[in-house]
Parts: structure tokens; sequence; C-alpha cells
């Protein structure tokens, strides 16, 4: 053998080395919809779950932005996301059809959104919102955003033109504490976050109201890339519908993503949130 051949030939093992210790670690990350350290909370107990189940390490990976949770699964520098309904709509489009959902709570087959203000607002119903402030969460969330914009424009009120001033908050937790402090007259939030704020006294509902509850729709999952291996998308997809609420385990990782159980999910369960995001223009 040449030297030549020799270097090409460790170069080559060296190669084929670092892809597969790059299989070994599965990285995971999600849409910033809480804040970060309650995103890497909630997440703490899930990666060593899937630790165990899959054989192998599981990195949890933040992003800045919702955005750039899209960006990170189309461009395969992550392996496994956390998507509301409409960023999981912008990655599927963005890849070609190409990210696909694997599971999602039992719950996101019947979503809802909740719009809130102070209890002395005066503000009962959606049409009441014309000439006051409103704050959305993030713009590409599903349940901050899309379709509670969606539901306003049904109700004849359009957030562009008939409200005095609409606000972006980033997170859910951050539209409550925008209704609550009094910087905007109203907040549109995902209904599951405004429950636990409830449940844990984050916030007196005799004090800061539900005017209005979204009927259901279709939201949250986790997606993969279609290029992962079949093999290991299935191991992950078992790993999640196999969690069980009447198991210490379960009950803890399970509760704590505000979750009955998981199920399987389908790219067509989403066409209406597609549908929604480009009568609203939201789809590019």
């Amino acid at each position: 053998m040449t030297r030549l051949s020799r270097r090409l030939l460790l170069a080559s093992l060296a190669l084929c080395a670092t892809a597969t210790q790059a299989q070994q670690v599965l990285r995971v990350t999600a849409i910033p919809d809480e804040s970060p350290t309650e995103l890497s909370r909630k997440f703490a107990p899930l990666g060593a779950y899937l630790e165990s189940k899959l054989g192998m390490k599981v990195e949890w990976t933040p992003v800045t932005d919702y955005a750039a949770a899209v960006e990170t699964l189309v461009n395969k520098k992550v392996d496994v996301a956390w998507f509301g309904g409409f960023t999981f709509v912008q990655a599927n489009t963005r890849s070609g059809g190409k990210v696909l959902p694997l599971v999602q709570r039992e719950e996101d087959e019947k979503f809802r959104s909740v719009f809130i203000t102070d209890a002395k607002s005066g503000i009962a119903k959606l049409e009441d919102l014309k000439g006051k402030t409103l704050s959305f969460g993030s713009q590409s969330s599903t349940s901050g955003h899309l379709m509670p914009r969606s539901f306003l424009l049904g109700a004849k009120v359009n957030p562009d033109t008939d409200l005095k001033r609409v606000a972006f908050s980033g997170a859910h937790d951050a539209t409550i504490a925008a209704v609550a402090s009094g910087k905007v007259d109203a907040g549109a939030l995902n209904i599951s976050v405004w429950e636990k704020f409830v449940a844990e006294k984050k916030v007196d509902p005799a004090t800061v109201k539900v005017f209005f509850t979204t009927p259901p729709y279709y939201d949250y999952n986790w997606s993969v890339h279609a290029d992962m291996p079949e093999a290991l998308r299935e191991k992950i997809k078992a790993a999640f519908l196999a969690l069980d609420p009447a198991t210490p385990q379960g009950k803890e990782i399970l509760g704590l993503q505000r979750a009955t159980r998981f199920i399987p999910s389908k790219p067509e369960n989403y066409n209406g949130i597609k549908a929604a995001a480009e009568s609203a223009g939201l789809l590019k």
C-alpha cells in the first residue's frame, strides 16, 4: 500500500467513525413557546427516558425562536423537534414534504386557544376587541397567533385594522404577563399553558379572566426528518407510545408534557392549519 493510499484509507476510516459517533446522539429541540428554563425542566426526564429506550445519548438543543426550530430540523441540524401545528406546516412545506409528524398528545386532536382580559375591562366577546390592544404570542405560533387570528377574522374583527394595537409577546406565559400587568387589554394563548398557570396559582382567574375559548383544532406534535433511518424513527415513536401514566416515570413525563398519552400522528391532520395559514397570508 502506498503512503497516499494509506492516508486516504485512514481519512476514510476517520470519516466513518465520525459519522457513526454522530448517529449515537439524538438531538432534540422545541419551539420556545415557554421560557427556556421551563422547556429544559420539562425535557429532562423525557430525555433520560428516551436514552434508556433508544440506547443512545439524547441531547437537548435550545433555539432562540420559532423560525430557528423550523430551520434546524429542515436542515437536519437536529433529529427531533416539538412543533405547533403551524410550525410543523412551515417545516413540512420548507422541506418539500420531508418533515413528518411522529406522535402527538391525545389532547392535540382537539386543542384550543383562549382569549383573556382583565376581569374589569368590560370585554366579553371577540367583537369587543375593536379599538383595543391585543397581544398574540409568537408570530409563528398556532395556538398563540394563527388560530386566534383565524377566529377573530371569522367574527369579522380584523386584527390589523380594527384593533388599536397588536403586539407579539413571543411566548404564552409572556402573553399572560402582558395582560396581567395592563400592558395590553387582551391576549390570546394556548389553553394548556393558561390552565397550568391557574392550577399553579400564578394567575388569579378572578382578576384575569377567559372571555372566549376557540373551537378545537389539531395542534402540537413531535416531528422528524424523513431522511432519519426508519428503524430509529419507529423506535422513537414506540417509546412515546409506550409512556404509561400508571407508572411513576410515565406519570412524571406525561404530566410535564401536559399529556394524557401520546398517539400516532400524520401530515393530513394539519391540512386545516395549512389552509388557515394560506388564507391569512402567513405561509410563505
